[in-house]
């Protein structure tokens, strides 16, 4: 039953990918509004050709699949961020109920609340797989993908400090995070002039510190300078990048943030394991 119940966690995190996808796409044209498309006044089109979709062309993967990459009118290519992104999103989904109700027994006491906290994560997961993207594509944070999500963190950390009765362990944990988190980039943003870092980063640092808290965050700010390192260096090898390259920072910051948010407690126990028992 599990089972299943992950399967159709995974398609819904499908579907919800085809329109991270669409999202991405207006916000480059500064046109923000893909929900116009349900109401059929702005329908789903190719980028090469603008030849209106129809629905056999927008089912998630296996249109792309099933057309070998290709648009049915124009046949020029499709890029592959169309199925990598819906992929990673169902993935991203299961993860996160996973993570939520890790057996059976925990999704048999599922209530108003796990539902909000549920919802919550899917929200800002979908956020940060839109600026993982847009930054890796236009090397730019959008700010009304941002923002929103920022206050949307601080509400549901604020009423959840309040339930739980615990406002250090609660809403003061978060806070502290995002400050440090920010305050770090800040740092880094003032005294490089924006050389080395983007102000960009320095305020997707709050969104990140809100949903780790502390000391999550800092297993998640090491994580994406590690990950960061290695791609950068690996960018050199391949004579792909130069030490003085544009390298977006913002893919990253949320990779090591997934990375602590699901495993950030287990990292922490090893590394005070490591030097307690060495």
């Amino acid at each position: 039953m599990y089972f299943i119940v992950d399967f159709f966690i995974f398609l819904f995190g499908l579907i919800i990918g085809s329109f991270l996808n669409a999202a991405i796409y207006r916000l480059s044209l500064l046109d923000f509004s893909f929900w116009k498309s349900l109401g059929g006044r702005n329908r789903s089109y190719c980028p090469r050709c603008k030849h209106p979709l129809a629905w056999l062309d927008l089912v998630p993967v296996v249109s792309f699949l099933l057309l070998q990459g290709k648009c049915r009118y124009c046949h020029k290519k499709i890029s592959w961020q169309y199925p990598i992104v819906e992929v990673a999103t169902g993935l991203l989904f299961v993860l996160i109920f996973k993570y939520q109700f890790s057996s059976i027994s925990q999704l048999s006491s599922f209530n108003y609340q796990s539902f909000i906290a549920l919802c919550f994560m899917f929200y800002v997961s979908c956020s940060m797989i839109i600026i993982f993207v847009y930054d890796l594509k236009y090397y730019l944070i959008p700010d009304n993908i941002l923002f929103p999500a920022i206050g949307v963190a601080f509400i549901f950390h604020l009423f959840s400090g309040i339930l739980i009765g615990n406002w250090i362990l609660g809403f003061g944990n978060s806070i502290a995070a995002a400050i440090v988190a920010s305050g770090f980039f800040l740092c880094i943003y003032v005294v490089s002039r924006g050389a080395w870092m983007g102000f960009g980063d320095v305020k997707l640092a709050i969104l990140l510190g809100l949903l780790l808290g502390w000391p999550n965050i800092l297993v998640g700010l090491f994580l994406s300078f590690f990950f960061g390192a290695i791609i950068g260096v690996v960018l050199m090898l391949l004579s792909k990048k130069g030490l003085k390259s544009e390298i977006p920072f913002a893919p990253f910051l949320i990779a090591g943030t997934l990375v602590a948010m699901f495993w950030g407690e287990k990292i922490i126990y090893w590394y005070f394991n490591l030097f307690l028992f060495s």
